[in-house]
């Protein structure tokens, strides 16, 4: 199970052995909301739809969920001024309340809606993202190998 804490800005991962791991994230500077286009972070229940890039490499560079061949550095960084990074892995949320975050124009999948890795450089334990949840590239490759398709999440 995965749960997101809004408040804390902090992503906690219960392994069915009952481990537990927390890692620092970023949700969306616009705060929380369902609504199409609002660059909000969805709150409620979730499952890890889809799980990318896991044969790609730890600083692969992802534009709409594929490798685009480009490896990040800080020249490439620096080059992309405004770029919205999602790097090393991708969880793709769905969400599980139809009316609330499911189906319609509060489609947590339909809005592209993911758990991935950001530059290094980003700050996390602050809302920066579009509305995704951002983690250390480090801590997404981590989570990644933790995480099964079909897994709970819940965002609040």
């Amino acid at each position: 199970m995965i749960h997101v804490s809004i408040a804390e800005q902090k992503l906690t991962h219960t392994s069915s052995f009952g481990e537990e791991i927390a890692y620092q994230v970023s949700t969306g500077k616009a705060g929380v909301g369902e609504q199409m286009d609002s660059g909000k972070t969805p709150r409620g229940k979730h499952i890890v739809r889809a799980m990318i890039g896991r044969d790609a490499p730890p600083d692969a560079v992802f534009i709409g969920r594929r490798w685009t061949g480009e490896h990040f550095s800080d020249a490439l960084f620096e080059s992309n001024p405004g770029r919205d990074w999602i790097l090393s892995r991708i969880l793709w949320l769905s969400g599980c309340e139809p009316g609330f975050n499911r189906l319609g124009s509060v489609d947590t999948m339909r809005r592209y809606i993911y758990i991935h890795g950001s530059p290094p450089e980003y700050p996390m334990g602050v809302p920066l993202s579009h509305g995704c949840v951002r983690m250390h590239p480090k801590d997404a490759l981590d989570l990644f190998d933790r995480v099964v398709s079909g897994e709970n999440v819940t965002i609040k």
